[in-house]
């Protein structure tokens, strides 16, 4: 991960990139496949699994080390945290653009998602409910 994807404070805010998380790990990778079928660039796809949540974003102390935020980020943090303790795993797409989105999210489609928000500046856009 790198240090653009926090922000000053130190709270997960990854700009221009899709979070989305799936059941399982298969799943995960399934839809790694899918969004670089679909034209995504490999380089602009990151898998996650719960041990990648706990050390990079929520920190060394688990759930505890998930920092309050004024804004929505904590809460999203806590969600997400929930869900890598279930053994859910996340997929990270690099999609500046909307046109990337779409084209990331339409080949994914059929895809079962738990979880999925696209950051952007100053807004989280939830993709899944």
């Amino acid at each position: 991960m790198d240090r653009d994807m926090k922000t000053m404070t130190g709270v997960f805010y990854p700009t221009g990139w899709i979070v989305l998380m799936f059941p399982g790990e298969a799943q995960a990778r399934d839809a790694a496949r899918k969004v670089c079928g679909a034209g995504i660039a490999e380089r602009h796809v990151m898998l996650m699994t719960p041990e990648d949540f706990r050390r990079e974003i929520a920190g060394t102390e688990g759930d505890e080390g998930v920092l309050p935020s004024a804004g929505t980020e904590g809460d999203t943090v806590r969600k997400m945290a929930e869900l890598f303790a279930q053994g859910h795993h996340g997929l990270m797409v690099h999609a500046p653009s909307q046109e990337d989105s779409d084209r990331a999210m339409e080949a994914l489609r059929d895809t079962p998602m738990s979880f999925g928000q696209k950051y952007r500046k100053l807004v989280i856009e939830d993709l899944v409910e």
